[in-house]
């Protein structure tokens, strides 16, 4: 009778071992795809209408096409024979488990701030995900750019390898919101300038560019007299980075799908850290004295067309005095974005229109349509020109030739 309760309670205590470690695991794996999410990895390696993480998503650089690869675990094409350690070496260093080179379009200059618990998270939800035996598409590069021994200039210097390491100065939830937005959200990727070698300097970090090949202008995050958030509530920010939408702004283009994929997803911890970083990282600017390359009677003779243009078609959502009807119809009226020395966004937005993103804050948003086929250079000029130089805005006024000149930029 003895052995037998003795037996009976060896089982029972395995069973719960078993149950404890199953319900560990998936919890690491619950915590990976969270991760995963904010690292937005299903943009680049989940082509449009393929399979979740098989790759193959064609990504134009001024050097040619890269495709992403294959991060499922299948064993013949993807990652199913890596290791933990394989994929931390990958994230932290730059290179495939072989010893060879990535192209820094992934962002492993990013990556490389990412722990190594959370690393191996996020593998751990990677080998949770279903097998897609997809080969891996060969990038299109051209001469010497297909050289891959060319990465070791790039990473000689751009890349600094090693793991975020918290400002002891600051509070704890800036460090996190610090470690999301320089690592896993590798928001340096777009809102810094991109030279000719496809790098960024450290020191100009944050402080906004165009967007290779998809013409839209990452604005700076650093200067108040673009997207720095100094002068803006931790809720603005907050709303925007969750629901696309917040009083203050709308976010359009390439940072709607950056909300959809992913900043959507993030807990309410996570984004109020985010956003009390991006706040303090911002950098008080003066107002720049509004000039302008255009001549005085061209730039006057714009205005007043933008202005009829304006009382025609936007007056009705954005107010006739560019008040708007936040938050889904946003005030133009000393709205950063509309003043910024880069006049593109606001060009695209009045020939191409576009939606915010639908998120679960959002999840029926209003667009705004677009004007390309109604409105000639002349017009989308003036109006452009109106609303950046209207009601105390400080923008200065743009010509027909910018706008026919992104006429054929790429709408995805």
């Amino acid at each position: 009778m003895g052995s037998k309760l003795t037996i009976t309670l060896m089982a029972l205590a395995a069973l719960t071992t078993a149950a404890q470690a199953q319900d560990k695991s998936s919890d690491v794996i619950a915590r990976g795809e969270y991760l995963a999410r904010a690292g937005d990895c299903t943009a680049c390696h989940t082509a449009s209408e393929g399979r979740l993480f098989a790759g193959g998503r064609a990504m134009p650089t001024p050097f040619g096409t890269i495709y992403t690869s294959n991060i499922t675990p299948d064993p013949e094409t993807g990652i199913g024979k890596w290791s933990a350690d394989d994929f931390y070496r990958t994230m932290h260093n730059g290179r495939f488990p072989d010893g060879g080179l990535i192209y820094p379009a992934m962002p492993f200059a990013s990556y490389t701030k990412v722990t190594r618990a959370d690393s191996d998270a996020i593998f751990a939800y990677l080998r949770s995900i279903a097998p897609a035996n997809q080969k891996n598409k060969p990038h299109e590069l051209r001469f010497p750019y297909d050289n891959r021994q060319l990465i070791l200039g790039w990473r000689t210097l751009y890349f600094r390898e090693g793991e975020f390491k918290p400002d002891t100065t600051k509070s704890a939830e800036w460090n996190r919101g610090a470690y999301l937005v320089e690592g896993l959200g590798h928001c340096g990727m777009c809102h810094s300038p991109i030279n000719a070698l496809g790098g960024t300097s450290q020191s100009d970090a944050f402080k906004g560019g165009l967007i290779p090949m998809q013409n839209w202008y990452a604005p700076s995050l650093t200067s108040n007299r673009e997207a720095g958030l100094g002068d803006w509530g931790i809720k603005d920010i907050t709303d925007l980075l969750q629901s696309g939408v917040s009083m203050r702004g709308v976010v359009y283009g390439p940072m709607a799908e950056v909300v959809h994929n992913s900043l959507q997803y993030l807990n309410d911890e996570d984004t109020r850290a985010m956003a009390v970083y991006l706040k303090g990282i911002a950098e008080p600017s003066p107002p720049p004295a509004p000039s302008s390359a255009l001549p005085t009677t061209e730039s006057s003779l714009l205005i007043s067309l933008g202005r009829t243009v304006y009382d025609k078609n936007c007056a009705s959502c954005h107010g006739t005095q560019g008040e708007g009807k936040p938050p889904h119809w946003p005030p133009l009226a000393n709205n950063q974005s509309i003043e910024m020395q880069s006049a593109v966004n606001p060009i695209r937005m009045v020939l191409n229109g576009g939606y915010p993103p639908g998120t679960k804050g959002n999840p029926m948003p209003y667009g705004m349509p677009p004007f390309a086929g109604l409105l000639s250079d002349n017009e989308v000029a003036a109006v452009v020109s109106y609303i950046r130089t209207a009601w105390g805005n400080r923008g200065t006024p743009v010509s027909a030739r910018e706008a026919n000149e992104l006429r054929s930029a790429p709408l995805n």
